[in-house]
């Protein structure tokens, strides 16, 4: 399957008949080109009957600005398919590592989406993620931390972020996985029902085959690398249709 399509900053893909939407925020570095970085994992959940809405960016430091950017870039990828071939089911957002935090600072808190799936979430501060930040920045006159700052953003997550329904994915050999600190904030809520499941994998393990080779070598694909992606589809998949609904 490779029928992609761009909408202004969203690329699409459509199984004949969805079943189900999934609205997919990637990864610093990965999410300028979302059909390319994360094309196994996104064709493997369309093939089980799941449109794709996946968001292109380049990430900054105003968090909470791209979260809108986001969340509007969504809406209208959703309106402009309503028009032309009738309504999709309401969505499961997908986020990966950044792309996480992006869907939980949304402007509505949640709420027009069905639940949250959250690989790898990560929060780390501007200068433990952009090397040698510390040195330049001053010279540039640029920012030094995101906004909001890794602290703030789990303080939002408690207080604004109304959708119960989440599942967080933490890889077992994620270096920088910060997934304990989002399912905390999660839990805090009142009538929450997020979920945390510890999978094998890294920080890669969602993108596609041929960027792992890149970054990791030959090793990083083998049959037990398909078998963790596959079984992240099949989680995707059940969670866009519905599948662990909230008792609450």
């Amino acid at each position: 399957m490779s029928n992609w399509a761009r909408f202004r900053d969203c690329w699409t893909l459509y199984p004949r008949q969805p079943r189900g939407l999934v609205e997919f925020v990637g990864g610093s570095y990965l999410a300028a080109t979302p059909q390319i970085s994360y094309r196994r994992l996104l064709e493997g959940v369309a093939a089980r009957g799941i449109a794709i809405h996946a968001w292109s960016y380049v990430p900054g430091f105003d968090h909470q600005l791209q979260a809108r950017e986001a969340w509007s870039a969504m809406r209208a990828c959703r309106s402009r398919h309503q028009d032309r071939l009738g309504p999709l089911p309401s969505p499961l957002r997908l986020g990966h590592s950044l792309g996480c935090k992006l869907h939980l600072l949304a402007p509505d808190g949640g709420r027009n989406c069905n639940g949250l799936v959250a690989l790898s979430f990560n929060n780390f501060t501007a200068d433990q993620s952009i090397p040698l930040l510390d040195v330049v920045a001053p010279s540039l006159g640029v920012s030094t931390e995101f906004s909001p700052s890794p602290k703030e953003t789990l303080r939002l997550i408690e207080r604004q972020y109304l959708q119960p329904r989440n599942q967080v994915v933490r890889f077992n050999k994620d270096k920088i996985d910060q997934s304990l600190d989002l399912i905390t904030a999660l839990q805090a809520r009142k009538g929450d029902c997020s979920e945390l499941l510890r999978l094998p994998g890294d920080h890669l393990t969602p993108a596609s085959a041929g960027l792992r080779r890149q970054f990791l070598g030959d090793w990083a694909e083998g049959s037990d690398r398909q078998q963790q992606v596959n079984r992240l589809q099949d989680l995707i998949a059940s969670w866009a249709l519905g599948g662990s609904v909230c008792s609450h």
